[in-house]
């Protein structure tokens, strides 16, 4: 018999395993972190009274889903996570989420619900494309293996500009507001962007604990700083290379190249044998190729799946 009930804190523990059960049958190990999911579970924007659902088969948590708002007015997203023998399960939380998400959107013009998934999921498709869903963007995770220490440079990468310095962020207070505006100034016309204010944005990222001293600004002399590159070390699995960004004026000039390659030094150099990135397959940057030249491999795809709500 299936029962379905709010999640709450005390549950993270349980979703984080069906979580990591489901990462095994996707990219074939456990990558997910219990500090993920907790971070999940108290995010400011996230009322787990409604917007959250544990689905359960004679006590055994089957699936699991969450929605949020806080891309602005219209936008709803949302992740669900099924057993691939229990679909039905899997259906009912999609039907609840839908719901929801039509409450959430209060009748706004052009709203919509996104759901991102393995492009191999554990979730049977059908109940997705026949209920209205359509796919509108993939992701690449990729991943560079580190364990015989920083691969060497690509012959055909640009060299960086002259000049070019990097500091990390922990030393001047001011610092990770400077690399915020960056990231925001250099993603700006990305698929899905959201402009946020510091504050919102340090929610939507769980940055209110990020370790400053591994996010470095790139600068140049008279320029200032020109490309940014955030990372994290708190994923069990590997190092993160969360955000590379480089002011659209200075691109082409090896910057974003220098800052990649940073970041597989410091994570060689931190023990790592695996640093990793998301990757818009359809950036205009070109920065898929970049991380191909650069050695880079798909480690797994994601499609963004996206459901009009009125």
């Amino acid at each position: 018999m299936l029962t379905v009930r709010p999640a709450g804190p005390g549950d993270a523990g349980d979703i984080c395993a069906l979580l990591n059960t489901i990462d095994r049958i996707e990219i074939g190990r456990p990558e997910t972190g219990l500090g993920t999911v907790e971070a999940d579970l108290n995010h400011p924007d996230v009322d787990l009274a409604t917007d959250s659902w544990l689905a359960f088969e004679g006590g055994r948590l089957v699936a699991y889903a969450l929605l949020w708002t806080d891309s602005g007015p219209g936008r709803i997203d949302s992740d669900h996570y099924v057993l691939p023998d229990r679909q039905a399960a899997g259906a009912r939380l999609l039907e609840l989420m839908r719901t929801r998400a039509r409450e959430k959107a209060d009748g706004a013009p052009g709203a919509r619900l996104r759901l991102q998934l393995n492009v191999r999921p554990t979730l049977d498709l059908a109940l997705l494309a026949g209920s209205g869903w359509r796919t509108v963007r993939r992701y690449q995770v990729m991943t560079q293996d580190l364990a015989a220490g920083p691969p060497p440079a690509s012959a055909h990468a640009p060299a960086p500009p002259a000049g070019l310095s990097l500091r990390h962020c922990a030393a001047d207070p001011a610092d990770p507001r400077r690399a915020h505006a960056l990231i925001e100034d250099a993603f700006a016309s990305h698929f899905g962007h959201v402009e946020r204010a510091y504050e919102p944005w340090l929610d939507h990222l769980d940055a209110r604990d990020l370790d400053w001293s591994l996010v470095w600004l790139a600068s140049l002399p008279a320029l200032g700083d020109v490309g940014v590159l955030l990372t994290r070390d708190d994923r069990t699995s590997m190092g993160w290379l969360s955000h590379i960004g480089v002011r659209a004026d200075q691109r082409g000039r090896g910057i974003g190249g220098h800052l990649l390659r940073h970041g597989f030094a410091v994570y060689a150099g931190r023990g790592r044998d695996t640093v990793g990135l998301g990757v818009d397959t359809g950036n205009e940057t070109g920065a898929l190729a970049l991380y191909e030249r650069h050695g880079m491999r798909t480690h797994y795809a994601v499609d963004t799946w996206e459901l009009p709500l009125r």
